[in-house]
């Protein structure tokens, strides 16, 4: 009886030690559970917010669309991927920065569309110019088509903003000859790389007064 009873002391502490390390291992399984739900979480509440975004990208795109119906019938512009395209040979001569009458009427039809947008959408309006990979012509003012561009976009910033657009809501970017639409390997494919392009930008957040008021000293 002794004997036994001294096993019986003997295996006690080996069943504590087997129900401490069981409780470790719920806990830690526990753990990684509650790690694992909130992985779940944040990429659901990540993939909702992706889907939420490109649903309002579209809407803004169809109703720049429907606001263009006008223009786009009358096969004035094009319309792809949000961005508004004008032909480079309807706005301007070869190698020039100066506005042609046809132009002018084209961008003048654009102005009650792009004013109904920016009326319902509190957005920035980015004026692209583009350029084929031909050099400049001797003796021509720009050296390269990167100023060629810039002042094509500049011009037709300058008269949407006379014809009616807001200042403070358009500017112009210039990209040369870079992105083009199609590879440049004829007359006719510099032809459409040619073009200036208006698509809608968001409006930067603005600093809240919180942060913008300085400290004062109580």
């Amino acid at each position: 009886m002794e004997q036994l009873e001294g096993g019986e002391q003997q295996s006690a502490p080996v069943w504590a030690i087997f129900s401490d390390l069981m409780a470790a291992l719920v806990g830690i399984l526990a753990l990684i559970l509650v790690w694992v739900i909130g992985i779940q979480l944040e990429l659901s509440q990540s993939l909702a917010e992706e889907i939420e975004k490109r649903e309002a990208e579209e809407q803004r795109r169809m109703a720049l669309e429907q606001a263009l119906e006008d223009p786009l019938t009358k096969g004035l512009v094009t319309f792809r991927d949000g961005r508004i395209g004008i032909s480079g040979n309807v706005l301007f001569e070869l190698n020039s920065d100066q506005l042609q009458a046809e132009g002018e009427e084209v961008l003048e039809s654009l102005i009650r569309p792009l004013q109904a947008y920016l009326e319902q959408h509190d957005e920035l309006l980015m004026v692209s110019g583009f350029t084929d990979d031909l050099p400049m012509h001797p003796g021509n003012r720009y050296q390269d088509n990167w100023g060629l561009s810039a002042q094509r976009a500049l011009t037709v910033t300058r008269t949407l903003t006379e014809l009616g657009l807001p200042n403070d809501r358009v500017f112009a970017a210039a990209f040369g000859p870079h992105h083009p639409t199609v590879p440049n390997v004829d007359a006719e494919s510099r032809a459409q790389n040619r073009r200036v392009e208006i698509s809608t930008v968001p409006r930067a957040p603005s600093a809240t007064s919180a942060d913008t008021q300085p400290e004062t000293d109580s």
